[in-house]
């Protein structure tokens, strides 16, 4: 592996699993927001950035299933009189109060996963600006060539 890919790997991780900026990266690994920008198109980080948030928030209904289910059979126990296997109680009774810690979780992830709102002019604009409106092009050491 090269240092471009190892750089573009790199900087995927950070954007897709630790919820980075492209501003962040780029100061981070010192590597042009305009690369990074390439990058996230080229390899869909966004599309996997999404996904494995889903990921993260399906655990809340997989529980949620669990639970329900193993409320099914407790109570299918009870209507036919037999003994209720305390494993399950106490499993049941520890899983219900993990449903609003799990979910505050899932909500503080998707609260980060929201793009903030610029105020002003982000570096990306005014390096667009930049290079249509006035020409300027700059020589990066860290650009694909």
């Amino acid at each position: 592996m090269n240092s471009k890919e190892y750089l573009a790997n790199e900087a995927e991780r950070l954007y897709v699993y630790d919820y980075n900026s492209i501003d962040e990266i780029s100061a981070k690994m010192n590597v042009s927001q305009k690369t990074l920008c390439r990058w996230k198109e080229k390899f869909d980080w966004e599309y996997k950035r999404k996904s494995f948030l889903k990921s993260k928030q399906s655990f809340h209904q997989e529980l949620y299933e669990f639970a329900r289910k193993l409320m099914k059979d407790i109570s299918a126990d009870i209507d036919s009189g037999e003994k209720i296997d305390p494993g399950r109680m106490y499993a049941f009774c520890r899983i219900i109060p993990m449903f609003t810690k799990v979910k505050d979780y899932e909500d503080g992830v998707a609260r980060k996963d929201r793009p903030e709102k610029s105020r002003g002019l982000t570096p990306e604009l005014i390096a667009q600006i930049e290079e249509e409106v006035l020409g300027i092009t700059r020589n990066d050491e860290n650009e694909e060539k």
